[in-house]
């Protein structure tokens, strides 16, 4: 039986759009004095993001408190909701036996929603009513997003917390249909709650009113496949003056599935790839004198990566699982550094390789992009890394300019000093091996930057943000 929550949610995405869910919580105290009643306000919200969002969610509660009227307003508010769209109640209910099959029926039934919150205190058997529709999905509270969740969330259980424990076995609760509630105020439990729970998908609250950062939540949420985490963010749409262009703000911050964000959540191929790249001289530590006249502690130079082939072939399988998240037709190398990176991609994935010329020569041909093409097709680009992105933006205009798609980029390492955010608003999603604190945390790690060079670099990138 296909799951109906996951079958859309996976169709929105594979189309492009941010892993965002906007909640749809009508307080009457909040209503803005532009909308005539709740039901307008979230009818104003529902059209102008019905294109951008990857799912809605009502919270019951709201609608409860209003009494009989209430359920009409919810009932009138489903009905506005695009049928392609998913829907979560946020009813998080907790009971047993009749009970909780009374309240999966309500749920899945009468509203016919798609997916449900649920507290799961009561143990497996109240999840079980509901799990027990194989074609809509459940969401179980881990670990929340407010002040007062340690009080029972992270009580200490044969030396782990509560929340991980719960984590671990909620997947035995149902048949694939079961995630996790991970608040984004807390994202080190996220990233725990990930290592136990490495197929689930959570959905994050926290975002926005409540301080959660999202480019924080998706660094420790996300799935080897660089999906799996659903952030939601309801006052930060509901309240906003412009209630599309903050669904877009928060999307764009969302469009790039990033890499782990801790050593113990790499892969043994990106640690040995990580000791490599040091032992070549590529990530050098000391005082070096930039292009700008400006001192760094760490110099990068990928370039020297042609000098060792079999590290230049780690790089190559390294790039080869990125683009197994993306669809594309082609790949197209940025000059000069990343030619001899994207020509050993190309032949470890067998796509065809193109690159955009730096200088357009005045004879021959004069083409500015070498290689046969088609307008029309999907490109990949691959840099060896990124730092604001402007020379990778400029080779993706070059590529546009000639009539191919370019939504995705490949890099190795991201310095993270606002290249993801830049790229995200020209339209392209990016894809990194490495965050550069990442690769920072794994050298120190395996002893090759001592705690006073770690602290320093890392307070260099951040004065550099």
């Amino acid at each position: 039986m296909s799951n109906r929550f996951l079958s859309k949610l996976e169709a929105l995405l594979d189309a492009g759009r941010p892993p965002l869910c906007v909640g749809l919580d009508p307080d009457p105290a909040r209503l803005p004095h532009r909308y005539a009643d709740l039901l307008d306000w979230n009818r104003a919200i529902i059209r102008s993001t019905a294109d951008i969002v990857a799912c809605y969610k009502p919270n019951i509660a709201f609608y409860e408190a209003l009494g009989s009227r209430g359920y009409e307003v919810l009932q009138q508010t489903l009905a506005l909701i695009p049928d392609e769209i998913p829907v979560i109640l946020d009813a998080k209910r907790g009971d047993i036996g009749s009970t909780a099959a009374a309240y999966a029926r309500a749920c899945f039934e009468v509203w016919d929603v798609d997916a449900v919150t649920l507290s799961p205190y009561l143990g497996g058997d109240s999840v079980r009513p509901f799990t027990d529709y194989g074609d809509r999905y459940v969401f179980v509270l881990c670990h929340t997003s407010n002040p007062g969740a340690a009080e029972l969330q992270g009580l200490s259980s044969r030396g782990r917390p509560l929340y991980r424990h719960l984590a671990a076995m909620a997947a035995g609760w149902g048949r694939g249909n079961v995630g996790l509630v991970v608040g984004a105020t807390y994202p080190r439990a996220l990233a725990e709650v990930r290592a136990e729970a490495p197929d689930a998908w959570f959905l994050v609250p926290g975002v926005g009113a409540q301080g959660g950062d999202a480019t924080q939540a998706l660094r420790a949420g996300c799935r080897q496949d660089g999906r799996g985490v659903l952030v939601n963010v309801s006052r930060g749409v509901a309240l906003a003056e412009d209630h599309r262009e903050a669904a877009l703000a928060y999307g764009r911050q969302l469009l790039t599935p990033p890499a782990a964000t801790t050593p113990g959540e790499v892969s043994p191929l990106l640690r040995e790839l990580a000791l490599r790249l040091h032992r070549l001289d590529c990530i050098r530590f000391g005082d070096f004198t930039l292009a700008s006249g400006l001192h760094s502690p760490v110099y990068v130079d990928l370039r020297l990566l042609v000098s060792d082939a079999q590290t230049l072939g780690l790089a190559a399988r390294v790039y080869a699982q990125l683009l197994d998240r993306v669809r594309a037709d082609r790949i197209a190398g940025v000059p000069y550094a990343a030619l001899p990176i994207a020509t050993a991609v190309s032949l470890e994935t067998s796509l065809p390789l193109i690159y955009p010329r730096k200088e357009v020569k005045q004879y021959g041909r004069a083409q500015a992009i070498e290689g046969a093409f088609e307008p029309g097709e999907r490109v990949v680009v691959i840099e060896d890394l990124v730092t604001t992105a402007g020379s990778l933006i400029r080779s993706i205009e070059t590529l546009r300019e000639a009539g191919l798609e370019v939504t995705d980029a490949a890099v190795l390492i991201d310095r993270e000093q606002g290249g993801v955010e830049n790229l995200a608003r020209a339209g392209v999603r990016l894809h990194a091996a490495y965050r550069f604190s990442t690769l920072l945390a794994l050298l120190h790690e395996a002893g090759h930057l001592d705690a006073g060079q770690y602290r320093r670099v890392l307070s260099y990138l951040q004065a550099q943000e």
